[in-house]
C-alpha cells in the first residue's frame, strides 16, 4: 500500500480550534478551520470567548489528536499556563498535541515550548504550512 492510500484508509485527524478567554476576533480561526477540513481532517471549532477549563473538557470529550488555540489578545503566556496546569491535573494523561496560533511575539516562542505548547504557528503562516505542521504532529 503506498502512503498516500495509507492516509487515506487511515481515520481523518481530529483537531479542535478554540478561543479562550476575550478575544473577539475570529476570522483568522474560522479560516484555519475551512483550511483543515479542506486537507481532509475533521474540525471542531469551540466558539469564542471560551474558559481553559471548558477547551479541556471538550478536548478530552471529543479525543482530539491536536487542540489549537488561537490568540490575538496578548494574553497567551497566562492563558497556556493555565492551559497546562490544567492538563497535569487530568487524571490520565492527555494524548493530543497542543498549537498555538495568531498574533505572539517572536520572543515568546521558546517560553511556550517549554511549557508543552508543540507547534506556534503565527499570522504569517500559509495554509500549507499549517497543514503539514499538523500532519507531522500527528505522526509523531
Amino acid at each position: 500500500m503506498t502512503a498516500v492510500q495509507e492516509e487515506t484508509v487511515a481515520e481523518p485527524i481530529r483537531v479542535m480550534l478554540a478561543k479562550i478567554g476575550l478575544d473577539g476576533h475570529d476570522r483568522g480561526v474560522k479560516v484555519v478551520a475551512r483550511t483543515l477540513r479542506d486537507a481532509g481532517m475533521e474540525v471542531i471549532y469551540t466558539g469564542l470567548h471560551r474558559r481553559p477549563e471548558q477547551v479541556v473538557e471538550a478536548a478530552v470529550q471529543e479525543d482530539v489528536d491536536v487542540l489549537g488555540i488561537s490568540l490575538l489578545s496578548g494574553a497567551h503566556m497566562p492563558i497556556f499556563k493555565r492551559l497546562f496546569e490544567l492538563l497535569g491535573e487530568l487524571a490520565e494523561p492527555h494524548r493530543f498535541s497542543i498549537v498555538a496560533g495568531g498574533v505572539m511575539p517572536d520572543e515568546d516562542e521558546a517560553e511556550l515550548r517549554k511549557m508543552g505548547v508543540a507547534g506556534v504557528l503565527g499570522q504569517d503562516s500559509t495554509p500549507e504550512a499549517i497543514v503539514a505542521e499538523i500532519r507531522s504532529l500527528v505522526r509523531r
